[in-house]
């Protein structure tokens, strides 16, 4: 098992910034390939970013790309998600999720994560 803990989430005005932090433990955090999703009201819940577990590759959905930057202290057992731009679209709860690989290092997934945190709320007013 992996136990995510998320915080940093917020009420901020349109064009502001958070960063949200998620803590892992339960497995060697190096292991493990990590992402962010969020869901909106009345939404389905959609994939954010994902960062590898070397940390060197990263991927991001298009509709955050150029605002929103995931990052990993592996030192830390730690993802982050930089957040800065916001608009009130991004309003939602974001969860961090896990998932352990095996072989590659270098890989970024968007699908087929196994563990979830409970969520951070992100509310972005006009």
């Amino acid at each position: 098992q992996v136990q995510l803990v998320e915080s940093g989430g917020g009420l901020v005005q349109a064009g502001g910034s958070l960063r949200l932090s998620c803590a892992a433990s339960g497995r060697p955090f190096s292991l493990i390939a990590m992402g962010w999703f969020r869901q909106a009201p009345g939404k389905e819940r959609e994939f954010v970013a994902g960062i590898s577990r070397s940390g060197g590759n990263t991927d991001a959905a298009d509709s955050v790309k150029g605002r929103f930057t995931i990052s990993r202290d592996n030192a830390k057992n730690s993802v982050y998600l930089q957040v800065n731009s916001l608009k009130p679209e991004d309003t939602g709860v974001y969860y961090c999720a896990a998932t352990q690989t095996l072989g590659r290092d270098d890989l970024v997934y968007r699908r087929g994560y196994i563990f979830w945190g409970q969520g951070t709320q992100v509310t972005v007013s006009s």
